[in-house]
């Protein structure tokens, strides 16, 4: 019996001094690569690395695509870095609309919390799935999958989006093509788009070129 207890507590000791690290969170002073932030020094983490209060209030939907996604990414919610997920909020007012996006590092699943959203995704064989939501529906986004929300009513709605990465990132297909220098031309080659089309929505969204 003593022999064995010897051995339990030579695996004991053992174990509490393997190099386990419980969490990585973020540096935000050192710069971010693809595989996220360097870690804070553990002895300068507090409790409040861990907690955000940043999705309490409704983002600002006084835009042209009277919406607001509110991130607790890495970037914002430091605790996050590493553990391979993170949250956002989304706001829509009456009419709002997130546009045709990606998110290139991450899956999404988005919980309706209130009003309705029409919802939806185009997968890479150009398959389309939409679905209305209502308050307590959840749909997911496969990642790297273009995808959007609308508005489904006359009321605000509000839902909440967790990703499976710290750091999902966004590419919003129509700021892609019109919001940047990429030549009218080119862009009417690859689009199919007239001329007076394009300028017209680089003029919308603050392209040139």
């Amino acid at each position: 019996m003593i022999h064995i207890l010897l051995i339990l507590c030579s695996l004991f000791t053992f174990s509490t001094h393997a190099a386990v690290q419980d969490f990585c969170v973020a540096d935000l002073k050192g710069p971010e690569s693809p595989a996220g932030y360097s870690c804070k020094p553990a002895a300068k983490v507090t409790v409040d690395d861990f907690v955000s209060m940043g999705l309490r209030a409704a983002g600002n939907t006084s835009n042209i695509i009277k919406a607001a996604v509110t991130p607790a990414f890495a970037a914002q919610f430091p605790g996050v870095n590493g553990l391979g997920i993170s949250i956002a909020r989304l706001d829509l007012a009456a009419g709002g609309v997130v546009p045709m996006h990606t998110h290139p590092g991450g899956s999404e699943l988005l919980l309706v919390t209130q009003g309705s959203i029409v919802a939806g995704f185009i997968s890479s064989a150009n398959a389309v799935y939409v679905k209305t939501l209502k308050k307590g529906d959840i749909m997911v986004f496969p990642q790297g999958l273009l995808h959007f929300q609308v508005n489904g009513g006359g009321v605000t709605a509000v839902a909440f989006a967790s990703f499976s990465s710290a750091t999902p990132g966004l590419q919003i297909l129509d700021f892609a093509l019109f919001a940047n220098d990429l030549p009218s031309k080119l862009v009417e080659a690859t689009t199919f788009l007239d001329d007076a089309t394009v300028k017209k929505l680089k003029a919308v969204l603050g392209g040139t070129g």
